[in-house]
């Protein structure tokens, strides 16, 4: 049986017709809090979604960590290799070249990172064999000059499979009629899509043996990439490469060339959760005005309470419940909507894109062109406990005034 503080709190926030005005602000307050907190929980999920799915893009083509030459060539790269695979926290190695190159076909022309691999390696150190939309990473065969292309980077020049793709090397060749540009012709023999533009439009990948001759690199390579059990602990463990591997060496991890990707999720999701909270607070402080008229309607009431026995205590738990009650109810609504809602972003966002004839996130502009949306019930009890927060804060001085009445000033005009 419910102590009768909140069996007349409760009975309080059913409207009466005397009193319609305090039930209206009471159900817009609710409202408010309920659009808060759907609100927190969706942007909260889809910041997480952004987040998860960056980090899964950039490191389909970014290693975990990768130990490079400080003159930008790095000799014995298996040596290198080999002691870093031999750390248990180390699942994979695999060497590179990296430059840039001037891709030509036809009419077309585009500039690209060209990156020199060796395909069963690259395998272990990077998702790109999973992102073939046609052909395969493993016809990049030594000798052959065979070339993988972006998706966007194949459509930009024009080219397909089988076609033959110039690419010109910043590095000239000295002749008798002066500096002139190196350049080969390779074959498209694969195309890939990772989801970022930045990779689909400005990447190609050909065989370590290749780009070593392209770019006389000799019997060196740029450096080597490594995949980690734990990519969060790929910063412990460049420490410990750093301090076992040769001094000319440079060893570098994931979150310090694209930290900054994440680091600005991050920023942005705690700024964005400041200020949804505040919509949160904005509606919970509501009920304060809720209460303020709900304790002058009820004077009388009040009054009569108190010469039966009941304390100020008491008249303050009653006041605090019918507030209370206001919060959890708009509290509630908001978490099952929210949940909802963030659940179900990856079907509403393109209803609503095919029912307005707009896309919302373009390809060409933004580095995720889907909204992802991964739910954390860590981030759904941190709403809710705020939202339940400001609701109780925002009772206490209503229901302390109300506790304060004296019954015989209450009663004198009635």
């Amino acid at each position: 049986m419910l102590p009768f503080e909140s069996f007349v709190g409760l009975r309080y926030t059913r409207a009466k017709r005397r009193n319609q005005f305090i039930s209206f602000i009471s159900m817009a307050s609710m409202a408010g809090i309920a659009l808060g907190v759907a609100a927190l929980i969706v942007v909260m999920s889809v910041m997480n979604g952004f987040q998860g799915e960056l980090r899964a893009r950039i490191l389909s083509v970014v290693s975990h960590a990768q130990i490079a030459g400080k003159d930008g060539r790095l000799a014995g790269w298996e040596a290198v290799a080999k002691q870093a695979s031999g750390r248990p926290d180390v699942i994979g190695a695999a060497p590179y070249v990296t430059a840039q190159g001037l891709l030509s076909f036809h009419r077309g022309v585009q500039g690209a990172q060209v990156r020199g691999v060796v395909p069963d390696l690259e395998n272990t150190v990077a998702d790109l064999g999973r992102r073939m939309v046609a052909g395969e990473l493993e016809a990049l065969r030594p000798g052959e000059f065979g070339i993988v292309l972006g998706r966007d980077l194949a459509r930009n020049l024009g080219a397909r499979l089988g076609d033959r793709v110039t690419v010109i090397s910043p590095q000239g060749q000295v002749t008798a009629a002066g500096v002139l540009p190196r350049l080969k012709r390779f074959k498209v023999v694969g195309v890939f899509e990772v989801g970022m533009y930045e990779y689909d439009a400005g990447l190609a990948l050909m065989h370590l043996a290749d780009a070593q001759r392209l770019y006389r690199m000799g019997d060196t390579v740029s450096g080597v990439r490594l995949q980690l059990k734990d990519l969060f602990e790929a910063e412990h463990v460049v420490r410990a490469l750093s301090a076992s591997l040769p001094g000319d060496v440079e060893v570098t991890d994931w979150s310090r060339s694209h930290g900054s990707f994440f680091r600005a999720v991050q920023i942005e999701k705690r700024a964005m959760f400041t200020i949804l909270t505040l919509i949160v607070a904005v509606a919970a402080f509501n009920i304060i005005s809720t209460l303020v008229m709900a304790v002058a309607d009820k004077q009388a009431d009040i009054a009569i309470l108190r010469t039966l026995g009941a304390a100020p205590g008491s008249i303050l738990r009653i006041f605090v419940v019918q507030g209370a009650a206001i919060g959890v109810a708009g509290s509630l609504i908001g978490l099952v909507s929210g949940i909802v809602l963030a659940l179900n972003v990856d079907t509403i966002v393109p209803f609503l894109e095919r029912l307005l004839g707009v896309q919302f996130l373009a390809k060409d502009v933004y580095v995720v062109s889907a909204l992802p949306s991964e739910l954390q019930l860590g981030d759904v009890l941190t709403v809710a406990v705020v939202a339940l927060g400001l609701s109780f804060a925002a009772t206490l001085w209503p229901s302390y005034r109300a506790a304060r009445i004296q019954p015989a000033s209450a009663l004198r005009y009635e």
